[in-house]
């Protein structure tokens, strides 16, 4: 619930109507595809979680597989990445709240959402899991409420709203209306949408049984996420007329009013409002932990890995709060300049963490073949075959960047903070002697100086 907590937000509530203009019902391939290159990364990850679960993840792993300075790396971009989605989100939940109540500022409101989320995530990870959970749930039970509802409209149970056949959907000019283009770009920027689905492998890894946990969370988000996605938007092809853009604005919404419930755009506004505390809430827990993980590494200042009594990385915590409350200032005081700077500098760390996981798993499924194929618990598909395509669509995907106008400025700005933060491990790590082998990092990930390892700090 975790993992789907992190995925499921305005890009599916709302991003797929937008979806849905620009490629007509060929978006549904774009869904298609994006969720399947998720369903491998997932795959991989489950495999390498399985075998060495840890709160820094793939941080870890490509520290394992391919040398300090990749886990050093991706896990200060992701770390980056994470606490800039909290900013984003806690702007969003505070124009909301300034909307609904004029009296109450945007940025007051903005500020308190931090404060709140902090307190779940400082009391004991159990209660960030409770809380996460419900949080996930609430959006969870939206989103079956709709593909009940959709199902029935298409089945022709409810009255007086009219579908679209699937042979008129499916003619050439109806089916792709503006051709392959806007499907092959669909792709790219679903695929950046889906982010999220990783939390899973970092949150298992402080859970009572890693191991287990894990499969059952990677196989879990497997199917869920192609049923949420690629399922919603069928039922929005079907159900909204072609060409309706005022309809696909909030595309949810209209199929709940088209049915003829009451206060739907009120009641998918509430929807949006806890999906974008979720993922508010998950930044918070995953920013601190792959923090965490980087001081337990050497990667970051030592005081960082200090845990309190109940387990939780509390200075870590407190850093990634208090730049998320910085970066919050820039996007007050300076939103179209220094805060979209950063924005785009983070937007594409997630095609860079998919290439990282991947290469990881390569090196790592390799490695671990020859010295003790029974580790592997979960395998990937057809390896090595399915993870060399995997690499070469991901590796297209953040080249493509480059040629798409509204994608280019991330595509630059992201690569330079990539070359910027390796830089800086070969400028202030690389000469501390940073553990290379796999087996020292293990050691240093289930040892501190106060004895808590990774599996005290555990949800129950």
């Amino acid at each position: 619930m975790i993992s789907i907590g992190g995925v499921i937000g305005a890009g599916l509530f709302i991003g797929s109507g937008t979806m849905i203009m620009s490629a007509g019902p060929g978006a549904l391939l774009s869904y298609i595809v994006a969720g399947v290159i998720i369903v491998l990364i997932m795959r991989m990850l489950g495999e390498m979680a399985a075998v060495h679960p840890d709160s820094g993840s793939f941080s870890t792993y490509a520290h394992q597989a391919i040398g300090p300075w990749a886990g050093y790396t991706i896990g200060w971009l992701y770390w980056f990445n994470w606490v800039i989605i909290v900013t984003i989100e806690a702007t969003l939940l505070g124009e909301m709240v300034n909307t609904w109540l004029p009296s109450i500022p945007a940025w007051l409101a903005t500020l308190l959402f931090p404060i709140l989320m902090t307190i779940t995530n400082i009391y004991s990870v159990k209660t960030y899991g409770e809380f996460e959970y419900w949080l996930a749930f609430m959006k969870v039970a939206a989103i079956v409420i709709f593909l009940g509802l959709g199902t029935a409209i298409i089945i022709g149970f409810v009255p007086g709203v009219e579908t679209q056949s699937l042979s008129s959907l499916t003619s050439g000019s109806t089916f792709l209306p503006h051709g392959w283009i806007p499907v092959i770009l669909g792709v790219i920027f679903i695929t950046f949408s889906l982010s999220g689905s990783e939390v899973a492998a970092i949150a298992a890894g402080e859970s009572e049984n890693p191991e287990k946990n894990i499969i059952r969370a990677i196989n879990a988000v497997v199917w869920r996420l192609l049923l949420f996605f690629v399922g919603s938007v069928a039922v929005l092809v079907m159900v909204i007329p072609s060409g309706a853009k005022d309809l696909l604005k909030s595309p949810f919404a209209s199929v709940f009013d088209m049915a003829g419930l009451p206060a739907a755009a009120q009641i998918m506004s509430a929807v949006i409002f806890i999906s974008l505390l979720s993922v508010l809430n998950s930044g918070l827990y995953t920013s601190s932990r792959m923090l965490y993980s980087l001081a337990k590494k050497g990667s970051a200042p030592k005081f960082l890995a200090n845990v309190n009594k109940r387990g939780v990385p509390i200075w870590a915590l407190a850093a990634s709060v208090f730049f998320a409350y910085v970066f919050t200032l820039f996007k007050f005081i300076s939103p179209d300049t220094l805060f979209t700077f950063l924005a785009n500098s983070s937007g594409g760390v997630t095609i860079v963490m998919y290439i990282f996981i991947a290469i990881s798993h390569l090196l790592l499924r390799r490695k671990r073949e020859k010295e003790n194929p029974g580790m592997l618990k979960v395998k990937m598909w057809l390896f090595p075959y399915l993870t060399h395509a995997t690499i070469l669509i991901i590796f297209a995907i953040f080249i493509a960047q480059a040629f798409i106008d509204s994608m280019r400025l991330q595509f630059y700005l992201t690569s330079i903070l990539t070359v910027l933060v390796i830089g800086s491990y070969f400028v202030f790590y690389h000469k501390r002697g940073l553990a290379h082998n796999p087996a020292e990092i293990h050691l240093e990930t289930i040892e501190s100086k106060k004895g808590t390892t990774d599996s005290q700090l555990n949800i129950n």
